[in-house]
């Protein structure tokens, strides 16, 4: 089965639900997640769990409930289901159905936002870059906004060498590195290349950067993308960001930009990290406009692909081995609780 383009399937992976501030302490709430209804909660011990949202006694919708502990209790009959999804208590009887039970989800939270994996256990957290592993990290989320195509057509964007010459003006022959981890699900497209000293933004990008460019596009489960930009520059440190791709049940994809940093020591420090997110998303807004006029009027149809093209194709390529999750049209086998 084809996932790439397909807005019938979703693959597995780690989708936004909301910021983390949105469930504070003892709340609950429900929320549409990639055609999903969802609902949230933390539970006394500071852990969100995710789980389907209606009860299944008679289905009434576990965000108007109550936390209670580390269970969620329904509204309407009180019971109380924990993280798991598994009901552990109704108050009119003793015994409890073995069918008392949700479909629940691994939650994980990084980068000030709430993550759901559409299976009860995931592999991994969410995707980090290598060289800020183990860091204290500043991240700033900016605002979400919406394209109008699926998230697989937005996120090659990234690695599209042939456009920086046609919509950005940047004339550069960029080679193509790739490595792929042994599971699959994360890729790095690095490219790099000469600039040339023709248009204004290759003068500057050679004054800034030098005389080459390089950045690598880390795709993680085919929805989240991780950009470095500013590789091997004297001038200034590497440049982190996060895109987060959730698909939407009209056909478009709300894209979450986030930017990313290590966290400095004191007052100096702070301020630097400020600058480099600052400079980060600078670069983002130079070219996201540009970009938008292509996703919000695009029927991707690939029929002829040429060899400039072979970042697209080893992208799609990618992106059809994932593995799908529940939340496809097309169910899977649902995961033993």
């Amino acid at each position: 089965m084809k996932i790439f383009n397909n807005f019938d399937v979703v693959a597995k992976g780690w989708y936004i639900a909301c910021s983390s501030q949105e469930i504070l302490l003892g709340q609950a709430k429900s929320i549409e997640l990639c055609g999903q209804k969802i609902v949230l909660f933390r539970g006394q011990d500071g852990k969100v769990n995710a789980m389907d949202a209606y009860c299944p006694h008679l289905g009434t919708d576990l965000g108007i409930g109550k936390v209670d502990g580390n269970y969620i209790r329904c509204f309407f009959h009180h019971w109380a289901f924990d993280g798991s999804g598994k009901c552990q208590d109704i108050p009119c009887q003793n015994t409890i159905p073995k069918r008392a039970k949700l479909q629940a989800y691994a939650t994980d939270e990084k980068y000030g936002f709430i993550w759901v994996y559409p299976d009860l256990k995931a592999p991994e957290g969410v995707v980090e870059f290598d060289n800020l592993k183990g860091k204290n990290i500043l991240s700033i989320a900016d605002r979400a906004f919406t394209r109008s195509c699926h998230h697989h057509i937005c996120m090659m964007n990234g690695i599209d060498a042939q456009h920086l010459r046609t919509v950005h003006k940047i004339n550069i022959e960029m080679d193509l590195k790739l490595q792929q981890n042994s599971t699959g699900n994360i890729i790095d497209f690095t490219l790099s290349g000469q600039f040339t000293n023709q248009t204004f933004r290759e003068k500057i990008g050679r004054k800034i950067l030098g005389d080459r460019y390089e950045y690598t596009m880390r795709y993680a489960d085919g929805c989240i993308g991780l950009l470095t930009i500013m590789k091997n520059v004297k001038l200034l440190p590497q440049l982190y960001m996060i895109y987060a791709y959730i698909p939407l049940a009209n056909g478009k994809t709300r894209v979450q930009p986030i930017y990313i940093t290590e966290k400095r020591p004191g007052i100096w420090g702070n301020l630097v990290a400020r600058f480099l997110i600052f400079s980060t998303k600078l670069a983002y807004y130079m070219l996201r406009d540009e970009d938008g006029k292509v996703y919000d009027n695009i029927r991707f149809n690939p029929n002829l692909l040429l060899d400039i093209d072979a970042s697209l194709t080893k992208y799609m390529e990618y992106v059809n081995q994932l593995k799908i999750s529940l939340w496809s049209k097309i169910k899977p086998e649902r995961s033993s609780q």
